[in-house]
């Protein structure tokens, strides 16, 4: 089976870790992954995005490194680098 998504798809991640884990539903994933079922389904929806601590929960439930379920998500981004919000520069003020 070819668990490589072709495009970046959150859900396809989910449907792979089901049968990682033989599981059979979203609500037996998130009891396994200790999440509300609200954000298995959020994810699937699209509405959530899957964030590190996700990641790391995930590859501690199935043993697999946060770069092959990067992966399994379609994620082919080399590195991830977390970026800050910056408050936008204030209009220096003349005296």
């Amino acid at each position: 089976m070819n668990m490589e998504p072709t495009a970046y798809h959150p859900g396809h991640l989910l449907d792979a870790l089901l049968l990682q884990l033989h599981l059979n539903t979203d609500d037996e994933l998130s009891r396994r992954l200790r999440v509300a079922p609200r954000v298995i389904k959020q994810i699937r929806a699209g509405t959530l995005p899957i964030g590190a601590s996700m990641l790391i929960w995930m590859s501690e439930a199935t043993g697999l490194s946060i770069s092959e379920l990067r992966s399994l998500m379609g994620d082919r981004r080399r590195t991830c680098r977390v970026s800050f919000a910056r408050a936008p520069e204030r209009a220096r003020q003349s005296n």
